[in-house]
């Protein structure tokens, strides 16, 4: 797969997984240091809306990135929001523009596929997040986990990390985790960028 089909799978595999949050769902802590559920898909949509106002180059203006609250059906909203970053990604000539992203750098333009390589491991990981949060797993094809992993492995560590509201944590020691396939390669990535692949909800009481 080229990395719009890569995305397109992350993205589709993130929808999959809010959907199937329920109404008691949406206050649940997310592995993201103090963020519900709702609040890390609130997040997540507001990236698809300023990912796809990027690829037609109107990604500059930092309005566009904002996070915005999804009200009563944050499933409903998050779903439009990832139909038009999809869509956004899907229009011919995508892959040959420049995406202004003010997130990661306000004084430059990044080439397409690097830019949707950025959104792309925002959502293996951001869906492995929400999964979390309601006691599951993400299920990714194997060329999925692959391909996230040297784009985890190249994130840039330091001070951004330690950052309030950073995407990503530094990286965590991974141990044995890297063997067994497919599983230990996610965990890789996971750890590459500062989530523990056992993080579960903490028990009520």
């Amino acid at each position: 797969m080229d990395i719009v089909q890569l995305d397109r799978a992350a993205v589709l595999e993130s929808v999959r997984i809010v959907r199937s949050a329920g109404p008691g769902d949406w206050d649940r802590p997310s592995p993201c240091s103090d963020w519900t559920l709702r609040r890390l898909v609130e997040h997540m949509g507001a990236q698809h809306l300023g990912f796809a106002a990027a690829a037609r180059g109107r990604g500059a203006g930092a309005d566009t990135w904002r996070t915005r609250p999804y009200g009563d059906d944050p499933a409903a909203r998050y779903r439009e929001a990832a139909d038009a970053v999809l869509e956004a990604f899907a229009e011919p000539g995508v892959l040959e523009r420049r995406f202004a992203l003010p997130e990661i750098d306000a004084a430059a333009t990044f080439a397409a596929p690097a830019a949707i390589g950025f959104h792309f491991i925002d959502y293996v990981v951001h869906s492995w997040d929400a999964a979390a949060s309601l006691g599951s797993r993400p299920v990714f094809p194997a060329d999925v986990v692959e391909a996230a992993l040297p784009i985890a492995l190249r994130v840039p560590g330091g001070e951004s990390r330690e950052r309030p509201g950073a995407a990503f944590r530094p990286a965590l020691p991974v141990g044995d985790q890297v063997e067994g396939g497919g599983a230990g390669t996610f965990a890789l990535v996971l750890s590459a960028l500062g989530r523990s692949p056992d993080w579960a909800p903490p028990q009520a009481g």
